[in-house]
């Protein structure tokens, strides 16, 4: 089945707490069978932007909906979308099956549904066991089987390879690629950055509830510049001598600076005119990370 409208939309959503706006003005649009990354820095809006898309918070104004409704106003909406916040809890009593048992029956979910998503996790062998025995990567897998239960055509979540080990990331993209490929979406809120540049489409950055990109990563990646690594004894005057040229940099160990979006003549100039040494100098590739800390790294003082 094909939509007409974005799987999910965000059109001028502002969430304020007080004084403080967490999410300001935010508009996308995700559309069927993507993969997208949604990037920030701690703070940035993320989990309140994905609170407010599954209902669990209520926009100052704007409109945050998937399937071109509220999410509240969906029918049967564990059948088409699934979910996972990093504070998801789980009853520490409660054993791995006879928590999605509990889930399937209040979404009226086939119970047969809990042994097949248990199987798709790879965590029939620890059903029987307490949550409480479960480590991180292991819950994750259980609130990845919860969020499979309804059969979703859209997930949505929040940081979902914290916990888990090499092979367990590489098990979640080859995952989630294969369920995209089935005409579904996946949102995915993630500091991996290195891991989202390997399973994501496009990406998302906000920094302090704005958007600030919104991009497939190969045309993301592919325009930026690379950056310049700098090591210099004077680095604060250097620095300086960046912020008053308008670029992007961050501060590193060693006498290091890197200068985001630029290159290495425009920099050496830069060094040349505030009369600062330069013991190294050096262009590296454009990775994810250093496009994402170009693009939120705040201004230094």
């Amino acid at each position: 089945m094909s939509y007409q409208l974005p799987v999910v939309e965000a059109a001028s959503l502002t969430k304020r707490f007080g004084d403080v706006a967490a999410v300001d003005g935010l508009s996308f649009a995700l559309q069927q069978g993507t993969i997208t990354g949604f990037l920030g820095p701690n703070g940035a809006g993320k989990t309140t932007t994905l609170r407010m898309l599954l209902g669990l918070a209520e926009p100052t104004s704007g409109r945050a909906a998937v399937f071109g409704e509220r999410y509240a106003l969906l029918q049967r909406p564990s059948h088409r979308v699934g979910a996972t916040l990093e504070s998801t809890d789980f009853h520490p009593g409660r054993s791995g099956r006879d928590h999605l048992r509990m889930l399937a029956l209040a979404g009226e979910i086939e119970r047969s549904r809990v042994e097949e998503v248990l199987r798709t996790v790879e965590l029939e062998g620890a059903a029987g066991r307490r949550v409480k025995t479960y480590s991180l990567g292991m819950r994750q897998r259980l609130g990845l089987a919860a969020a499979l239960l309804g059969d979703p055509e859209l997930l949505i979540l929040d940081e979902p390879a914290n916990g888990l080990d090499p092979g367990g990331v590489r098990w979640l993209r080859d995952f989630l690629r294969a369920f995209a490929a089935g005409r579904r979406t996946v949102l995915i809120s993630s500091h991996v950055l290195a891991e989202v540049a390997q399973t994501v489409d496009q990406v998302l950055i906000i920094n302090r509830g704005r958007l600030v990109v919104e991009s497939s990563l190969e045309d993301l990646t592919g325009r930026a510049s690379a950056s310049v690594r700098v090591r210099t004894p004077d680095r604060y005057t250097f620095a300086d001598a960046l912020g008053r040229a308008g670029i992007r940099f961050s501060t590193g160990g060693d006498d290091t600076l890197v200068a985001y979006r630029t290159s290495a003549e425009q920099v050496g100039d830069l060094a040349f005119a505030a009369r600062v040494p330069i013991h190294e100098l050096g262009v590296e590739r454009s990775s994810l990370e250093e496009i994402f800390l170009g693009l939120t790294a705040e201004p230094v003082a």
